[in-house]
């Protein structure tokens, strides 16, 4: 089976290919599939914008499509940084400046709790399916680690006493939100297929 992933982010690709059996499914990013286009997150939903680059992208070649969105949510921020993660700090464009705005709004709370939450949003044959993947944890004091990428330097998964920045892409594949909703969206793949 061959499915778009609806991303630009060469990131994602990569840790979507470590969890993946390349004999299960073929995954082309939108750039090996030909498409240019960049599609906005405008929804205050990790759900919505999900759903709304794999319409997108459905709509614009009718074929069998996902997409995913991310995002970071600490408990003493209220939820935040959340839907908005990738556009934290107003219009810088660096994850730094995304890490140093949560690390300077936490100051020195107590309570570190967090989640990555990962929702997928799968068009096949037209109608779309979501998964969710979580992983729980807490946010560092300072940066640790440069493996990974986005918030991975401050998060720490729940059992684990390194970031994900620290942890090798095989380590990080075994416990991240992503890898849990790839294992889901296969699952399901798996199922209907057999």
């Amino acid at each position: 089976m061959e499915l778009i992933f609806a991303t630009n982010n060469a990131n994602k690709v990569i840790e979507l290919n470590a969890v993946l059996t390349p004999s299960e499914i073929k995954v082309l990013s939108l750039a090996q599939a030909g498409i240019t286009i960049d599609i906005p997150e405008p929804y205050n939903t990790l759900e919505e914008n999900a759903r709304t680059k794999a319409v997108t992208i459905y709509q614009l070649i009718h074929k069998n499509c996902f997409s995913e969105d991310t995002g970071l949510e600490i408990e003493a921020l209220h939820g935040a940084p959340g839907v908005k993660s990738a556009r934290y700090a107003d219009n810088e464009p660096q994850y730094k400046d995304y890490i140093d705005k949560a690390l300077h709004l936490m100051g020195d709370t107590p309570n570190r709790k967090a989640r990555f939450r990962t929702v997928i949003s799968l068009i096949l044959n037209g109608k779309e399916t979501q998964f969710e993947g979580i992983c729980n944890g807490s946010i560092a004091t300072e940066r640790s680690g440069t493996k990974g990428f986005g918030y991975d330097p401050i998060f720490i998964p729940d059992g684990k006493t390194h970031t994900f920045a620290e942890m090798d892409l095989s380590e990080k594949k075994k416990i991240s939100h992503r890898s849990k909703a790839i294992e889901q969206l296969v699952l399901y793949l798996k199922n209907i297929n057999s």
